[in-house]
């Protein structure tokens, strides 16, 4: 497939960076990729990444986004389980942080996240690029998505922007972070969920770990780029949080890829939560806040 050489860090602009480590897509092509470390910023970059007209092709799964919502067998009853208990705390997050009550949810799934929002009061804005998505969540949860492709020509502004595991596949990162943050109110909070590659698991698995997902993840971040890059555009962060499922899901995928155990995932998982206090959490939600 056609891939796009970058020259330069997506995220600084610097031209000195390091080869880090070379992951295999696992998940699908089986293609070899580069992560790239800027020596400026710390991110971490998929180089070569693949060109804007092919990237969709790395998608082309029933594997890569579940959308559906069955309850038969185990793995599908604690999925479901999983995701009703994260949603509680992502509806007790949002009204820890802002009374205000304007939501937009950009790469909104399949619209759970949106639906529970709704029912919460909530006026909802959700974004998607991926069509079969938008018609589950319309099925399914009575959301309406957007296209992904109106996010620049959005105006108005809301008192919360979230990124569920999102922003590392944005294609354009400067632009488009710059856009996103202009669509927070005074006061208003931005939400980012993103893997964590200085992560107890992130450097147990190494290029086995899961949540690279090369060339899905175009960026991997640490608290040490993900902080000062939001903060260059205009937001003061406020706080970060561990997501401590993804700990034991991405230990899981990691061993499967490595032909390992489930047993060793779970202590793996377990671990890394233990040292979510240091920021080494599998993934991290961030909150930054318009001042």
């Amino acid at each position: 497939m056609e891939h796009v050489n970058q020259s330069a860090c997506p995220a600084c602009g610097a031209e000195s960076f390091s080869t880090y480590l070379t992951v295999k897509d696992h998940f699908l092509s089986k293609e070899d990729f580069k992560l790239e470390l800027c020596n400026s910023c710390n991110l971490l970059f998929t180089n070569p990444r693949p060109t804007p007209d092919r990237i969709g092709e790395y998608y082309k799964s029933e594997d890569y986004v579940s959308h559906s919502s069955t309850k038969k067998g185990l793995v599908n009853k604690v999925y479901n389980w999983v995701r009703s208990y994260t949603l509680k705390k992502k509806m007790s997050l949002l009204k820890e942080l802002t009374p205000g009550r304007k939501l937009l949810d950009i790469g909104a799934g399949t619209g759970h996240f949106l639906a529970k929002a709704k029912e919460s009061g909530y006026v909802v804005l959700g974004l998607e690029p991926d069509e079969d998505a938008r018609k589950v969540a319309l099925a399914e949860n009575r959301i309406e998505l957007k296209d992904l492709s109106l996010l620049h020509s959005l105006e108005e502004t809301f008192d919360v922007v979230s990124m569920w595991h999102v922003l590392e596949h944005v294609y354009d990162l400067r632009v488009d972070l710059e856009k996103i943050v202009s669509l927070v109110n005074q006061d208003g909070v931005l939400i980012i969920a993103v893997p964590n590659y200085t992560s107890f698991d992130a450097q147990y698995y190494k290029e086995y770990w899961a949540a690279y997902d090369v060339p899905r993840h175009l960026y991997h971040f640490s608290p040490k780029s993900i902080i000062p890059l939001v903060e260059s555009k205009g937001l003061r962060f406020e706080k970060m949080l561990p997501m401590k499922f993804d700990s034991y899901y991405v230990s899981m995928l990691s061993e499967k890829y490595k032909g390992g155990s489930m047993l060793k995932a779970m202590r793996i998982g377990f671990l890394s939560n233990q040292k979510a206090r240091e920021g080494l959490s599998s993934s991290q939600i961030y909150i930054f806040r318009k001042k």
